[in-house]
């Protein structure tokens, strides 16, 4: 084939066949939306639409250059680059027209004219079609039939179809000018919080990210964990959550650390003689930790923080404990599991020195060192991701440049002018792929985000939010444990179809008021609960969508890897329900309040652990296993009392299987 026709080429992130124009168009689409964002981040501050007017045109750009209309593997062809040019054209009309326009449009506030209204329309179309190509479906559907739900009613432009809604959903209905106009010309829309969220936290920490990734960061820490595990039972297992720990707290996306990380410990882990549903799981449950590890939280720590009105530096602090909570529970989960199958460590030599390790990787720990300090002095988050993306960047120059005129002509390795080009370019081509990953990343989560703006807008609009707080409040006839089961439910149903960030806004719009306002639990733990029950579309079946990535990776059946991933993410059900009744280890109390509450709840989910699994020093019969599962629910009643006769069934029960493993032949060190 003649240079002048180049063959399509596989794109990397978008599972699409696309030629040599198309990947240079997202390349330059890209870098142009991570430069803008680095611009307003760190240069010169934009006003709120038109920050949000531009990040949005961008990022739909992107997601129609990236996601062809027929699907991925299918050509473009004429109708296809027929459809795409018309939605090119929303896209520029989407952010263009707010740009542009703006005081204009502010004079007019409410009395919105035909330019106004039509422009909504292209806007709402075109931001759902991205939503679609760069979401899913699901994500869509739930769009439309929110603003199918505010037509209906006897004065909406859908009166018929308020006659077949149940009572306490009925509204009086909108007409096109209203929602139009909710959605698009206000704050309360697409242009809402959400998107503003995403389009100025999320991103630039998403950049951040994409930089880490780029220049070996992920390597970096899976070889941390193995130097620091490997030698224990069951060392690629334990890897797994620690290296799952620290990427996942910088990724921020569950299936993404799952594939970064379980490409290296999940082949291991088989080695050493974990089942490959196993394997899977455990990749899956540790991956899905890291969107519940300070300081990025899968997104989750910019919208509580807005949300709650909370400083972000706060969300973080307090979210530490139950990450360390969770992650405790999996490691041991991992252990057990190593000493009911007689597992050893790996061997030394097969395994990376700390030293060494530190000494090729320790550049990487630099910039989180100034985001955590940046962040300590109170400063605004998007002002630390934008000197965080400055510092990574310099640091890696700066370590290449000493290695290159130092370190390599001692090693043959004259410096010449053609190298130095060779160097320079390189170097600018790294500094490219770093934006590019890094908007082709933020991609779906800005489009969620746009798309449940629509969801709120409409629920702002028609009330919702109070009406669902009613019929949560009638469900769970005043039981708190019910109302939190419901909520659990309803986050799994809408996992199944939209991103945990989505999940997210839209059941805290739904049942945030509910929880905070009728049973009195306090706002930020709402959130929190809210927030971590949204993870469990990961790993709960029938979708457990990081656990069928794992599934992908170790060869084993998606569904049996959904259910083991069920079973070691056991924390992201229990912990929420004991930072609702023991509000301390959340929003403070005295030292030794908070001290009791955090020792006793690590001990109720270790003593879980080994009730599930049957073993801890040795096999667990089924009379201290029932004991200890009454006595778990002890801990987490609100009683001194209560807890502490939790605390003392459970540590007699594991004296007694510490004291049975005694008389029982050891087994060999690892």
């Amino acid at each position: 084939m003649s240079e002048s026709n180049p063959p399509p080429v596989l794109m990397p992130g978008g599972n699409a066949i696309q030629p040599r124009v198309v990947l240079w168009l997202i390349t330059i689409v890209a870098v142009g939306l991570s430069l803008f964002q680095l611009y307003s981040a760190g240069i010169q501050p934009l006003g709120l639409f038109y920050q949000r007017g531009i990040h949005l045109a961008l990022i739909m750009l992107l997601a129609f250059l990236m996601f062809p209309a027929f699907g991925p593997k299918r050509k473009r062809g004429v109708i296809g680059w027929g459809i795409d040019l018309i939605f090119f054209a929303g896209a520029l009309i989407t952010g263009g027209y707010l740009v542009f326009f703006l005081d204009e449009i502010i004079n007019r506030a409410g009395f919105w004219s035909e330019t106004d209204i039509l422009v909504a329309c292209i806007a709402t179309v075109t931001v759902l079609e991205a939503s679609r190509r760069a979401v899913g479906f699901g994500m869509t559907i739930i769009g439309v039939l929110a603003i199918v739900y505010a037509f209906a009613g006897p004065r909406g432009e859908l009166p018929w179809l308020g006659e077949w809604l149940p009572g306490i959903l009925n509204h009086r209905g909108y007409t096109l000018d209203r929602v139009a106009g909710q959605l698009y010309l206000g704050q309360e829309g697409i242009f809402g919080l959400p998107l503003g969220v995403a389009a100025t936290y999320i991103f630039i920490f998403v950049l951040f990210g994409a930089f880490l990734e780029s220049t070996g960061a992920g390597k970096f820490f899976i070889d941390m964990a193995y130097a620091a595990t490997g030698r224990q039972r069951g060392g690629p297992a334990k890897a797994a959550v620690l290296a799952s720990a620290g990427m996942g707290s910088i990724s921020g996306s569950a299936i993404a650390n799952v594939v970064t990380t379980g490409a290296f410990t999940i082949p291991l882990m088989k080695k050493l003689g974990y089942k490959p549903k196993q394997a899977g799981g455990i990749e899956a449950a540790a991956s899905t930790g890291g969107q519940i590890m300070p300081p990025l939280m899968g997104a989750g720590a910019f919208l509580i923080a807005e949300y709650t009105n909370t400083p972000y530096l706060d969300i973080v602090k307090i979210s530490i404990l139950p990450a360390i909570m969770y992650f405790a529970t999996v490691y041991l989960f991992v252990h057990i599991i190593a000493l009911k199958q007689g597992m050893q460590g790996m061997p030394k030599s097969e395994l990376p020195q700390m030293r060494q390790v530190m000494k090729e990787g320790w550049h990487f720990l630099l910039p989180l060192a100034v985001l955590v300090w940046l962040l300590v002095m109170n400063l605004s988050p998007m002002r630390v991701g934008y000197y965080a993306v400055i510092t990574m960047v310099a640091v890696a120059v700066i370590r290449y440049a000493l290695w290159y005129f130092f370190v390599a002509p001692g090693q043959g390795q004259p410096v010449t002018l053609s190298r130095t080009k060779g160097v320079i370019w390189a170097g600018l081509t790294k500094l490219v792929e770093g934006l590019e990953l890094g908007a082709r990343n933020a991609v779906a989560v800005s489009m969620a985000c746009a798309v449940a703006g629509i969801i709120v807008g409409v629920v702002g609009l028609t009330g919702l939010g109070l009406k669902f707080s009613s019929m949560m409040l009638a469900f769970s006839g005043g039981n708190l444990v019910l109302a939190l089961v419901m909520v659990l439910l309803a986050s799994l149903i809408l996992g199944m179809g939209l991103p945990v960030t989505a999940s997210y806004i839209v059941l805290i719009v739904l049942v945030g008021p509910a929880l905070t306002s009728e049973f009195g639990v306090p706002l930020l733990i709402a959130h929190l609960v809210v927030f971590w029950y949204s993870q469990d579309s990961n790993v709960t079946p029938p979708i457990a969508l990081a656990g069928f990535a794992g599934a992908a990776i170790a060869g084993s059946k998606p569904m049996e890897t959904g259910f083991q991933a069920w079973k070691f993410a056991k924390g992201l059900y229990l912990i929420p329900l004991f930072m609702v009744f023991n509000p301390e280890i959340i929003i403070g109390g005295p030292v030794l309040v908070v001290v009791w509450n955090a020792v006793i709840a690590i001990l109720a989910l270790c003593a879980f652990a080994a009730a599930l699994e049957g073993y801890l020093f040795t096999r667990m019969s089924w009379l201290p296993r029932l004991a200890i599962s009454a006595a778990i629910f002890g801990v987490f009643y609100p009683s001194l009392l209560t807890e502490m006769a939790g605390v003392v069934v459970m540590v007699i029960a594991i004296g007694l299987n510490w004291r049975a493993s005694k008389h029982e032949a050891p087994i060999a060190a690892a």
